[in-house]
């Protein structure tokens, strides 16, 4: 044992009295070692945890947390590498020695904005009320106030570090700040209310509003614009200061129990006056029972709500759970109102008029109903189809977004990722405005 001892000691004089290079060698080469083993236990033992735990909040601090360890331990295995080589004492460590503390400093104010980030909505959601609305990733008044406070003090630490002052160097940019922002006042109140609304949060990417007369998705939040894509693939660019100053309508925040996307559904049909109200009333509520996009709680409902010149006027009152099915909706129940009103007898009236023929063309006639027969035919086909697609682009939407919430997930496959569900929004909406 003691010659074990005596051999350790003497490999640990012999690598002590190596030269500068070889020691700065050895110290890169422990610290590469110790992040292969880091990187090691965060992949196969941390991450597996984190996936088998039915929390979200572990999933969301995985990613972040593991590259602040990744630059913690490389700042740390550089101060130690440097302690030994150059000496506590010596003047290459007092140097540098304020530059490490301040890259603590701030790894250590990183970190802590990020639990915050990520711990407060979780802590918040627990004493929200269940039965309001849910926005999801909103990030409050509360966060955005701490994460700055922390972020504030890391970075006053970090310079205090290294001998700089903040507030003297913010007061010696007083005058100049002050310059620029009389020449970019537009600019900048553009920038500033892009934080007002990222405090509010009105809306989030992929809300359906309604603000100026234009109605679309949000497809970005900038500094400067808010950018909404129409469903007629218009990309419509409103400045934030004219945002902020209009009033907003965000179809995605409203409905009811906690459904921000649910919809209403509101259609009239008209009938004519020899029409039984009762019979109408029961066609119709079966029909809208039988959809498979209106909910069934709350109950569909059909009112007489007009005696026109002409008909009597029903309204078809449903809810859709999602409004991306609205138009879908009300094409499936036009569809199927007309064919079972002319199954049941039931008259949809119309202006007619009577012309006046020589014999009648019955060859026509019969041509005419072929192609009325293979139109419908064919339209069974495409509207298989049509759904086929949208279905499956709406699960591929969905994939996508589980993927994204992925710890492990890379930068470039979360671009590419984001890139396909830009499509796939694309896609939906063109179903959405019932385009093919």
């Amino acid at each position: 044992m003691n010659s074990l001892l005596s051999q350790i000691q003497d490999t640990l004089d012999k690598i002590n009295d190596l030269g500068i290079l070889p020691k700065w060698g050895i110290g890169i080469a422990l610290t590469l070692m110790v992040l292969g083993i880091i990187r090691f236990v965060l992949k196969k033992v941390i991450l597996d945890f984190v996936k088998q735990t039915a929390f979200g909040w572990d999933d969301k601090l995985y990613a972040p947390v593991s590259k602040r360890v990744y630059f913690f331990v490389a700042a740390a295995g550089f101060h130690l590498s440097m302690n030994w080589i150059m000496g506590e004492d010596s003047d290459f460590a007092f140097t540098f020695l304020p530059l490490i503390q301040a890259i603590y400093i701030i790894l250590s104010a990183s970190l802590l904005s990020v639990g915050i980030k990520v711990m407060i909505p979780e802590i918040m959601d627990r004493f929200s009320d269940p039965s309001s609305v849910t926005v999801s990733g909103s990030n409050s008044l509360v966060i955005f106030i701490l994460r700055a406070a922390v972020w504030m003090g890391g970075v006053y630490l970090a310079l205090s570090e290294l001998g700089i002052e903040l507030f003297g160097l913010l007061a010696s940019l007083a005058v100049f700040s002050l310059i620029i922002g009389l020449a970019m006042q537009q600019t900048l109140g553009n920038i500033v209310n892009s934080f007002m609304l990222a405090l509010d949060q009105p809306f989030e990417v992929g809300d359906r509003i309604e603000v100026e007369g234009y109605l679309g998705s949000v497809a970005s939040v900038g500094i400067l614009s808010t950018k909404i894509l129409t469903h007629e693939e218009n990309l419509v660019v409103i400045p934030n200061n004219s945002l902020v100053n209009s009033t907003v309508i965000n179809h995605a925040r409203g409905g009811g129990d906690g459904v921000g996307r649910r919809i209403s559904l509101v259609q009239d049909i008209g009938v004519g006056y020899g029409e039984d109200i009762d019979h109408v009333k029961y066609t119709i509520l079966k029909l809208m029972r039988e959809c498979p996009y209106v909910l069934s709680k709350p109950e569909p409902r059909v009112l007489l709500i007009e005696l026109g010149d002409y008909s009597k006027t029903f309204r078809m009152f449903g809810w859709v759970e999602d409004y991306s099915d609205e138009y879908v909706a009300r094409d499936w129940l036009l569809k199927n109102v007309d064919e079972v009103f002319d199954v049941e007898g039931i008259e949809i009236p119309y202006p007619k008029s009577v012309e006046l023929k020589e014999g009648g063309d019955e060859k026509v006639s019969r041509r005419k109903s072929t192609a009325v027969r293979l139109a419908k035919l064919q339209m069974v086909k495409e509207d298989k189809q049509l759904e086929e697609q949208r279905s499956a682009a709406k699960e591929d939407i969905e994939r996508i977004n589980l993927r994204l919430k992925e710890p492990d997930i890379t930068a470039k496959e979360k671009a590419a990722l984001e890139k396909d569900l830009m499509e796939l929004n694309s896609v939906l909406s063109m179903f959405e405005a019932g385009e093919s």
